[in-house]
């Protein structure tokens, strides 16, 4: 996909959402161990260009980073610098982060870090109580502009509504795929779901998972259909805009009609990734 910059692949299992990772599953199958951590070709994707000399990732998108590890992970301390240093020269671009080790981060974050950059969301995961009331507070204060929530792989009826202000930006849920996926209960999405809309914070319901309970029926669920049957619960909700000033090179803000425009195909109509996707890769529209 355009939108994931993986710059190192592999991670160590810290928490219950860990307990049937998609990526050691993928591995498996690839004949790899998930838990072999290495700095991948990619470590420059943000900075590639095209045959025009334009970088082919836009000003404006939304990058999401490390999806086949954590970015605060300890093994990657040695290439974390020069991932903050793309960053930091993509100041046009967002990047978004998640973690399940916030506890790291404030002694990872770059010198000139002071109260965060404008182009980054930090996102921590939170999959049951536990890590909800062990994580949140943690992201809370921490230096970050724009702050998220993951519920994923949902494990349990989760209250965060303590938690819940003008910081959060957006939350995020979805169910659990691949060997070993546990199910995933409506009444937990839409309890979440209350909770966000209570104050007007954008939530997305991206999959049920293989696994879906609703009025005590249980539904097995073909991942193709998943975030299509996550669309149609009506657990979406666009909630406060919330600014990034994204700037040049040389530091000037960027006009919002010169930044990067979401396009979508008519099967995206009914994804549950809608409204916190990058769209079509622009390369690819029709």
């Amino acid at each position: 996909m355009h939108d994931i910059w993986n710059p190192w692949h592999g991670c160590k299992k810290v928490s219950e959402g860990c307990q049937n990772c998609y990526m050691y599953y993928l591995d498996k199958k690839r004949n790899m161990d998930g838990s072999h951590i290495y700095p991948t070709n990619n470590i420059k994707y943000p900075l590639s260009k095209n045959r025009r000399g334009d970088y082919k990732i836009q000003s404006g998108e939304l990058i999401r980073v490390c999806m086949t590890s954590d970015f605060f992970l300890e093994e990657a301390d040695q290439w974390r610098d020069q991932a903050w240093d793309i960053m930091r020269m993509r100041s046009d671009v967002k990047f978004f982060l998640l973690t399940k080790r916030p506890e790291r981060v404030k002694d990872c974050l770059p010198n000139d870090w002071n109260d965060g950059w404008e182009n980054i969301i930090f996102n921590i995961t939170a999959e049951n109580q536990k890590r909800a009331d062990e994580r949140i507070p943690i992201l809370l204060d921490l230096p970050f502009k724009h702050k998220g929530i993951m519920c994923a792989p949902l494990l349990s009826k989760i209250h965060i509504e303590k938690y819940l202000s003008d910081e959060i930006e957006q939350i995020i849920v979805g169910g659990e795929n691949y060997d070993g996926h546990r199910p995933c209960h409506y009444e937990w999405v839409k309890s979440l779901y209350e909770q966000a809309t209570a104050k007007n914070i954008t939530f997305a319901f991206t999959e049920t998972g293989s696994t879906f309970v609703k009025d005590n029926k249980t539904y097995n669920i073909p991942r193709i259909l998943q975030s299509q049957q996550a669309f149609h619960s009506g657990l979406q909700h666009q909630g406060r805009k919330h600014n990034y000033i994204l700037t040049d090179s040389f530091n000037n803000p960027i006009p919002e009609e010169q930044l990067y425009v979401r396009r979508f195909e008519e099967e995206c109509e009914t994804c549950g990734t809608r409204l916190i996707c990058n769209g079509v890769d622009p390369t690819q529209i029709k």
